[in-house]
């Protein structure tokens, strides 16, 4: 089932300023990690990622993804620190069509004579908040017994 989005992740995908990172899986389970500025929501509701490079590593594991219903990770920071991960299924991708021409018009308007391989489509499963002060405070509510000693002397 698909995870739903909200206004500061939408944002924080939206502004040029985060950093957005795509984690993929090999066929032998190694990860492949890689900053992706392209990363987007679609208008409905789910991720869009723009692969420039037919053989890229990233575009031959989303393509296994999708085969063998493997997930994806994508990491997002924002320029205040915030950070949240979003776990997802490649459920489909786009090598043409309009919104694979939409999002080729708009490839070449930024980075001039390039290809576009796809535009994959990322339904995300689960959104987790890796704020330290929220993971934090589930951390000490979840095992409130792991602390170390000298805090504990402390109290």
């Amino acid at each position: 089932m698909a995870a739903l989005l909200n206004k500061e992740i939408r944002d924080l995908l939206a502004d040029p300023a985060s950093v957005k990172v795509l984690a993929t899986v090999d066929e032998a389970g190694l990860p492949h990690v890689v900053v992706r500025q392209s990363l987007q929501v679609g208008d409905d509701g789910n991720l869009l990622y723009t692969e420039l490079l037919e053989s890229s590593r990233t575009n031959k594991n989303l393509v296994r993804s999708i085969w063998y219903d493997k997930q994806v990770s994508i990491a997002i920071q924002g320029p205040q620190g915030q950070s949240y991960q979003i776990r997802g299924v490649p459920v489909k991708t786009h090598i043409t069509g309009p919104l694979f021409q939409k999002h080729y018009t708009e490839v070449r308007r930024k980075l001039g004579d390039v290809d576009l391989a796809a535009v994959w489509i990322i339904e995300p499963l689960e959104v987790i908040n890796e704020n330290f002060a929220v993971r934090k405070a589930e951390e000490e509510k979840n095992h409130p017994f792991l602390k170390h000693l000298d805090r504990l002397a402390q109290h």
